[in-house]
């Protein structure tokens, strides 16, 4: 009886190894943090939020969409910034950068064809939030950028294209050309 459960247990724990190795090696993408700066963790449910606008970066062969949680999409609807006021302490940005790839297989895209999002590049947060961040405009940026192969992100560096700061001020020298609309770059789209 000894050898049975031996064997069933070394056969559970195997089994266990194999097939459940993906499950337990799988990166939790919400345990990353910039360093000083955001988590990842800070943006959980992201993914749901509202599209703020779309974008496509030549230069960068990206294309990107811009999404806000409601506190976000509430103040874009107030006015702000055009209406003088700043965004408020709690709002919150996303943008999820792809490769992009021709498609030719839509009819509406036979004779030219259509840019769509590929391969996922990176996902880059802003959060506003003055008392935390108030050496960068009141805002905290982060980057964390995607590894296809491997399926993982990691916080931006500096050896990355753009380079990135390794704390949550990363954003904050690109971001003082916009210092006129509360350092976002991101018009809300007519709809």
């Amino acid at each position: 009886m000894r050898r049975i459960s031996f064997g069933l247990t070394l056969i559970i724990a195997v089994g266990l190894a194999v097939f459940g190795g993906d499950t337990f090696s799988a990166q939790d993408k919400y345990t990353l943090q910039v360093p000083n700066g955001l988590a990842f963790s800070e943006f959980r449910g992201y993914e749901d939020w509202q599209t703020i606008a779309v974008s496509q970066t030549e230069a960068a062969n990206v294309l990107r969409v811009i999404l806000g949680n409601p506190v976000m999409m509430k103040a874009y609807r107030e006015g702000t910034p055009g209406n003088g006021k700043p965004f408020p302490d709690g709002v919150k940005m996303a943008k999820i950068e792809w490769k992009p790839k021709k498609i030719t297989t839509a009819p509406f895209s036979l004779s030219t064809p259509d840019t769509v999002p590929d391969t996922l590049e990176a996902a880059e947060f802003m959060e506003k939030d003055s008392r935390r961040f108030a050496d960068s405009g009141g805002w905290g940026w982060a980057v964390f950028e995607y590894d296809a192969a491997s399926g993982t992100f990691r916080p931006g560096t500096l050896a990355d294209k753009p380079p990135q700061g390794n704390d949550a001020k990363c954003g904050f020298a690109c971001h003082t050309i916009a210092k006129g609309n509360d350092y976002v770059f991101t018009a809300y789209a007519k709809r």
